[in-house]
């Protein structure tokens, strides 16, 4: 089906990429540079960048935790437009089953978390996650788009990516 959606009403949270902006410990950091430039005789202006595929404002498609996921290629972005609840959590550690009984309203479409624990420059480990029970939760109430303002859905020691895949198994 085709939605029409009011342009002029879309707000992009994007966190603009600039040199120095926070990444993973180990991941590559965002570095643009010129590849040619019509200051030094070049026909015309090109430019490139390098950096981590999590930088900044991302989603991860089904192939960052499971063997055979999508990739983002194949992923759908319909998910990605239309109205958001956005819910207010800052302050917590872990977003739990509890928080989200109390503060999602209904079965919305789209919930985006504020929990002011990302920086924009400096990696910290002790950003906010949910646990895998909040994440259940907003999987049964039919949520189809979960975003958070942290570096991952999951806990920093993460190594089983257990909120990942309840996300990931509900697409």
């Amino acid at each position: 089906s085709v939605h029409q959606f009011d342009m002029s009403r879309i707000i992009d949270i994007s966190r603009t990429l600039a040199p120095g902006i926070a990444v993973w410990p180990g991941d590559t950091e965002f570095q643009p540079f010129w590849v040619m430039r019509m200051e030094r005789g070049d026909a015309c202006n090109v430019g490139s960048v390098t950096m981590s595929l999590h930088t900044g404002t991302h989603a991860d498609a089904p192939l960052h935790f499971f063997p055979a996921g999508a990739s983002p290629a194949d992923s759908d972005l319909t998910p990605f437009i239309g109205p958001v609840e956005v819910v207010d959590v800052s302050g917590v550690g872990a977003i739990t089953r509890d928080h989200v009984a109390s503060h999602v309203v209904g079965s919305p479409a789209r919930v985006l978390f504020k929990t002011g624990t990302a920086e924009a420059t400096c990696f910290s480990a002790s950003f906010a996650h949910f646990t895998p029970g909040a994440a259940q939760l907003l999987v049964e109430r039919g949520v189809r788009l979960v975003g958070i303002d942290t570096p991952s859905v999951d806990k920093s020691d993460s190594k089983t990516l257990d909120v990942h895949k309840v996300f990931g198994a509900a697409n």
